[in-house]
């Protein structure tokens, strides 16, 4: 049985048909965040109610302990020089691995008051980081730390690290979660899983056309809906489809936002990643596990394809 449902043809073309659905490990309480380190050869991702980072080794596919105490760390991201950037639950901020080995905190509050639990982040070619901050973090103790939230509200923000500002960008979504920029940048996608909090809210992912100043997204309406769970994480490749987490699969749609295909994963998938050396491996954190699978597809921002590439 394929792992692939191929609901469009377009979808066709970006599976590899023999490629297998591999469970590389197990034993998260929910993982999430993955991202891929091209230096290190490694993957990095979030089990985040037991606080600490795994590392999965393509050398060897050993799984080991990268961080434990890491403050519920949730989604991360590259920054242009290759540096680890995280959203901390338990740290309510966003924060970078230094080349030194250090947590270097780069937002903690705003406007005096302190961020709810930020939870994804991308970081667009000007450097500039874009992350999400919904409640998740301080509703429990489970993934971070029981507070009250001060901001009054969940919002996208862009941090300038050149001026030093941050930033509400997108203020019109109830639980801002996964985000993700199309291939030139002139569209940012965020998903909203506030059906969390309000009852009857759709499960979406909404576009916002970017304007040149980089700080006003304009909405540009629903891209698409899940009847499966949510849309959490997910990610854009080089051609503008759209590769999102769901209850039961990683849902691709085509950039017109027809449901083009799924591959099928056994668990509640969460986020996901592109990683290996041509960037052609998908990772996919699921509840308790790390699958991956390759496929005929790269990473928006990624140059063509010939051996051994960078980002």
């Amino acid at each position: 049985m394929s792992d692939y449902e191929i609901l469009d043809d377009r979808f066709r073309k970006l599976t590899i048909g023999h490629a297998k659905l591999e469970q590389l490990w197990t034993g998260s309480r929910w993982a999430e965040g993955p991202v891929y380190v091209p230096a290190a050869r490694h993957l990095l991702w979030s089990d985040i109610p037991n606080d600490r980072l795994l590392r999965y080794d393509e050398g060897d596919g050993s799984v080991s302990v990268f961080e434990t105490h890491c403050n519920n760390q949730n989604g991360h991201t590259l920054d242009r020089e290759g540096r680890v950037v995280a959203c901390e639950h338990g740290g309510r901020r966003v924060s970078r691995l230094e080349h030194d080995g250090s947590w270097r905190p780069l937002v903690e509050t705003v406007d005096g008051k302190r961020l709810n639990s930020p939870n994804d982040v991308v970081v667009k070619s000007d450097g500039t980081i874009w992350f999400t901050d919904p409640v998740y973090g301080i509703d429990s103790h489970y993934e971070g730390r029981i507070a009250r939230p001060e901001i009054g509200g969940s919002h996208v923000y862009r941090l300038d690290e050149t001026s030093g500002k941050v930033g509400a960008v997108i203020t019109d979504l109830v639980q801002p979660n996964g985000l993700a920029f199309s291939p030139d940048e002139k569209i940012l996608y965020v998903s909203d899983t506030g059906a969390s909090h309000v009852q009857g809210l759709p499960r979406a992912i909404k576009g916002y056309d970017v304007a040149e100043d980089g700080y006003s997204p304009r909405p540009r309406g629903t891209l698409a809906e899940c009847e499966a769970g949510f849309f959490d994480g997910f990610r854009v490749d080089r051609d503008g489809n759209i590769w999102a987490s769901s209850a039961d699969a990683v849902r691709v749609y085509a950039p017109d936002g027809t449901l083009i295909g799924r591959i099928m994963v056994p668990e509640i998938v969460s986020n996901l990643c592109f990683g290996g050396p041509k960037r052609n491996r998908l990772y996919i954190t699921a509840q308790t596990s790390l699958y991956s699978i390759y496929v005929n597809a790269h990473p928006a921002g990624l140059g063509p394809v010939a051996g051994h590439i960078s980002q």
